[in-house]
């Protein structure tokens, strides 16, 4: 997974989220911590919200590898990421995820690399029983590879 292997260390940016026609229902700051740590899971990242009102959420996804992709099974998520072989350009990845006890809702996450490492972007389309009815927009710069100077801090 090399090009996962790009995503690693700290990022910073905004999460804006959509209904099904457009309208804007949520927007707030984002920092994720990537990392390919030497022990426990392969992957492990971590992710901290935070709100215009002050609140703040922070959320953990360790992840196993198998057959080639990055899995999730959590109290979150249950599902998997991976390169896209067929990007000549080796820019994306896909993830898709159920939400742990809705089995109904689903997504798909397109995530694409700048070719200088510098910025991603990221498409979420929700499903639920097989209906569009929100749209996910991330928008990251990158900060740091050194992830281990932002373990155990605020944001």
């Amino acid at each position: 997974m090399p090009l996962l292997a790009r995503h690693e260390g700290v990022w910073e940016g905004c999460y804006r989220q959509f209904d099904a026609v457009g309208n804007k229902t949520d927007e707030h700051q984002s920092r994720l911590i990537c990392r390919f740590p030497d022990a426990g899971h392969p992957y492990h990242q971590t992710n901290h919200y935070r709100w215009p009102d002050g609140r703040r959420e922070v959320r953990d996804f360790p992840a196993a590898v198998e057959k080639g992709r990055l899995k999730w099974d959590n109290e979150f998520i249950v599902g998997w990421a991976c390169d896209v072989a067929l990007d000549d350009f080796k820019r994306t990845t896909m993830l898709n995820w159920t939400r742990t006890g809705e089995p109904d809702l689903y997504l798909y996450e397109m995530i694409q690399l700048s070719d200088d490492g510098q910025s991603r972007s990221r498409v979420w389309q929700w499903f639920k029983a097989d209906r569009l009815f929100q749209r996910t927009l991330v928008d990251e710069r990158f900060v740091t590879r050194d992830w281990g100077a932002y373990e155990g801090q605020e944001f």
